[in-house]
């Protein structure tokens, strides 16, 4: 099974004539998702033809998300728009009923994020992101920007504040393979925190491990761990990028920031540990204990 993002999701991509989201809707069109529609209001009633390993696919573009709901059904929407004009997009989305919307893009205001994340919220959708690389359930959907050919199903379930250490996880594990990979983002405000994955996993009958990674900064994995003590029944290893982050640097994502002691990998490897997570001081050392954990 999956999470969040199934064989039967059917999206469209906020975006998808500009030259990040048609990159990007090749690449998800090549690993089996089913995208039904782009959204353009200055190139409504248009096409925009995909290659495919079979060889083309031409996906309608609808001048609004509403337009496309109507049209396609669709039921999750990924967003490839400007900072500038993501909060608009996401309040489309949001308007048009689309319960999973995966927000891609870098440099959104912290106060547009705020505002669209209350609202959906009040609304009963659920975002991904932003500034997050997405999710993927090989073999049935891929929503974002993971490559699709690092690993393939199996019972892993994982979510990460990096995409970059989404990517390695997957690869360094590929063999043993993720029911879902989430990369939730490391802005100050997203949708999805690890404690939504956290409980989405453990409520999963075919996911039966699950990798977390995390960052310095904030008390998002302390948080996490007092979940897991509380409420995960199935073994959790985690890892805690920033080990060697000077104290009071911006190291990367936005929130990743450091204050005295709070925040520091340190203390949130010694929570999780607290809550009986294994956790690696390196991304090969936490994928070696998820491996012994599989191999027992």
């Amino acid at each position: 099974m999956a999470i969040f993002l199934t064989e039967k999701s059917k999206v469209i991509v906020q975006g998808m004539t500009g030259s990040e989201g048609q990159k990007h809707t090749t690449r998800m069109l090549a690993s089996g998702t089913a995208v039904v529609g782009g959204v353009n209001p200055r190139k409504a009633g248009t096409s925009v033809d995909f290659a495919t390993a079979d060889g083309s696919v031409s996906v309608p573009v609808f001048g609004s998300v509403k337009d496309a709901v109507a049209e396609t059904g669709a039921d999750v929407s990924v967003i490839f728009v400007p900072p500038a004009h993501t909060k608009g997009a996401v309040v489309e989305a949001v308007d048009a009923g689309v319960p999973l919307v995966v927000i891609i893009t870098e440099g959104v205001p912290v106060a547009d994020t705020a505002e669209f994340f209350s609202y959906a919220q009040s609304k009963g959708v659920r975002l991904i992101g932003p500034n997050c690389p997405g999710l993927i359930s090989p073999g049935k959907s891929n929503v974002g920007i993971i490559p699709a050919d690092i690993a393939a199903a199996g019972k892993i379930g994982l979510v990460s504040k990096s995409g970059t250490l989404t990517y390695q996880m997957m690869y360094e594990l590929r063999d043993f393979g993720f029911s879902t990979a989430i990369g939730i983002g490391g802005d100050p405000i997203i949708g999805t925190t690890h404690i939504d994955a956290l409980e989405a996993f453990e409520a999963d009958p075919e996911t039966a491990a699950i990798v977390m990674i995390g960052e310095i900064g904030g008390d998002a994995e302390e948080r996490a761990a007092a979940f897991i003590k509380d409420n995960v029944t199935k073994p959790v290893v985690g890892y805690v990028a920033g080990f060697t982050a000077p104290e009071g640097k911006t190291m990367g994502h936005a929130g990743a920031i450091v204050s005295g002691s709070s925040g520091t990998a340190q203390a949130k490897k010694e929570a999780l540990e607290a809550a009986g997570v294994k956790v690696g001081k390196t991304p090969s050392e936490t994928a070696a204990l998820m491996r012994e954990i599989l191999s027992a």
